[in-house]
């Protein structure tokens, strides 16, 4: 085994066990906090032409599935559990996936949205092939932003810039860190309520990160900007790399 294969397995490993297996256990808890659309993405969906057809990797409980009727969506997340609630939503279609192997078909899909899915990655190797992989669904395109005729993908990530909120993470602060989930459950027969946290390991992007990452990946952006605690961008799979 080379070095990096074993330490592309340990990561692996880390992230079953404090990212897959969370999510696994928490999914319906996690589902019924998670309903309403962030405005960015809401906006992107209703911008898309009619009859368009994407992806929604690691689409949770797949709440932006109904954004827009007049697109068809193949949402996957890694979480079974979480599938089977996304399933809901038809007509779309879902499927059980991995971001780093996905089972799409390259280079044909009108757009792609990953939101809050590449921070899960534990090191920078694995989110720039989180990010390639999300990139090489989409249809190629002349790199002008002025008339992009190919895939684009809007990808969210959780900030490191959260001075203003509850976190009150900042520059300075550490960039990996695991965050909590209080799962409670019903009270028993003596009026107590009990609970189980759960801790899920984050990556928090500083400023142009993601957007280093996305050229690294191969891509380039069109658009990019931050909304309450989370960079945001949009970006293209140039026609070179075709």
């Amino acid at each position: 085994m080379s070095m990096s294969s074993g330490y592309n397995d340990a990561a692996g490993d880390y992230e079953q066990e404090h990212v897959h297996e969370v999510y696994q256990q928490i999914a319906s808890h996690f589902s019924s906090t998670r309903y309403k659309p962030w405005p960015i993405v809401e906006r992107f969906l209703r911008d898309l032409p009619s009859g368009s057809i994407g992806l929604d990797i690691g689409c949770g409980n797949g709440k932006y599935l109904a954004v827009n009727p007049n697109v068809f969506i193949v949402a996957s997340d890694r979480s079974e559990n979480l599938v089977k609630i996304a399933s809901q939503h038809q007509p779309h279609a879902t499927v059980v996936a991995d971001n780093l192997s996905l089972p799409h078909q390259i280079s044909c899909y009108d757009f792609a949205i990953s939101v809050a899915v590449v921070h899960h990655l534990s090191n920078r190797p694995r989110r720039i092939q989180a990010i390639r992989a999300v990139l090489d669904t989409l249809r190629p395109q002349p790199q002008d932003e002025r008339n992009p005729l190919g895939g684009k993908a809007l990808i969210f990530v959780w900030a490191l810039e959260q001075r203003t909120s509850r976190r009150g993470w900042g520059d300075g602060d550490e960039q990996d860190v695991m965050v909590p989930w209080v799962m409670k459950s019903s009270s028993n027969d003596h009026g107590v309520q009990s609970s189980k946290t759960f801790n899920r390991y984050y990556h928090l992007y500083h400023q142009g990160e993601l957007e280093d990452d996305i050229v690294e990946a191969g891509g380039w952006v069109i658009e990019s900007g931050y909304e309450k605690d989370n960079w945001w961008a949009i970006a293209g799979r140039p026609l070179r790399s075709a």
